[in-house]
């Protein structure tokens, strides 16, 4: 099994103890703040088992219906995650009107608190743990696993703060009111993790930051060429492609613009893991004068 699937797999296990612990936080209580943070937990677990089977479908060879191979099905794990956190925070706020319409004294507030902080403070390790990795190994499923629950160790943090908040004021309306709050910040991290989850589908460029990198690399590795136009670049997964255009003098052999090309494919390479390259080699009657020039 390959590291992201572990590290998913993982997920699931360390998302299922750390429901048990807020489920059993909001049941000892009775809060409607507590209960907000194991519903969060819920989706959790739910969306390491989507990532662990999108990181097995990735990992499947290309083949004739999918000769790019399957990398995007990351990419829909994040979709599917960012869908569950919106639902999980609509399912919050309604709890949060029933408490508030029909509000109850918490009971055994400070020993369903210290249940919830091991389990927010076991949620910030992973989740720490989550996104360094996804980062590393350039898993989008990874990544987006772990943005979650950094926003949830937050929205955790915050709930906690509520929870304490009430039992110093003894207002018993504050606690659906930071339930509310949790979901309106929980439905904002859904929100971003929709919008970067959509951007690899729709084939979104990396940063501009890599691209320039990229386009500096080409310019310093292509000496006996003319210019490179038309670069293009887009994300799949954990792969980037790249295309673009090498301009050479028209007298020049193929065997020596192959070689300009290697050369040019081999720094690139040393620069970004996970990168498929094609080069469209034309003669200097096709260059544009603009693009990248030679250096």
């Amino acid at each position: 099994m390959k590291q992201a699937q572990r590290i998913a797999a993982g997920s699931i296990a360390v998302g299922l103890v750390i429901l048990a612990l807020k489920a059993g936080a909001a049941a000892i209580t009775g809060s409607a703040a507590l209960y907000s943070d194991a519903a969060e937990s819920v989706v959790n677990v739910a969306a390491a088992a989507v990532a662990t089977l999108a990181l097995r479908f990735a990992e499947l060879p290309p083949d004739a219906n999918h000769p790019y191979g399957h990398d995007k099905a990351e990419f829909f794990s994040a979709v599917i995650e960012g869908v569950l956190i919106v639902i999980a925070a609509f399912a919050i706020l309604q709890h949060a009107w029933q408490v508030y319409n029909h509000p109850a004294p918490l009971a055994e507030p400070l020993l369903g608190m210290a249940v919830n902080a091991v389990s927010t403070a076991l949620l910030v390790l992973w989740a720490l743990l989550l996104a360094a990795r996804g980062r590393a190994l350039r898993s989008p499923a990874l990544a987006a696993d772990g943005r979650h629950l950094l926003a949830d160790a937050v929205a955790s943090i915050g709930v906690l703060l509520g929870v304490a908040l009430v039992l110093a004021t003894g207002r018993a309306w504050l606690d659906p009111l930071v339930a509310a709050g949790t979901a309106g910040y929980i439905l904002v991290s859904g929100g971003f993790v929709l919008r970067d989850s959509v951007g690899g589908l729709m084939d979104a460029a990396p940063a501009a930051a890599i691209v320039e990198r990229i386009r500096t690399v080409v310019g310093q590795s292509a000496e006996g060429a003319i210019e490179a136009h038309d670069l293009r670049t887009r994300h799949a997964g954990r792969l980037t492609f790249l295309e673009f255009h090498l301009v050479v003098p028209g007298a020049m052999t193929v065997a020596d613009a192959h070689a300009i090309c290697d050369r040019i494919e081999a720094a690139l390479r040393a620069e970004m893991e996970g990168l498929r390259i094609t080069i469209h080699v034309e003669p200097e009657g096709k260059a544009k004068h603009r693009g990248v020039i030679v250096v």
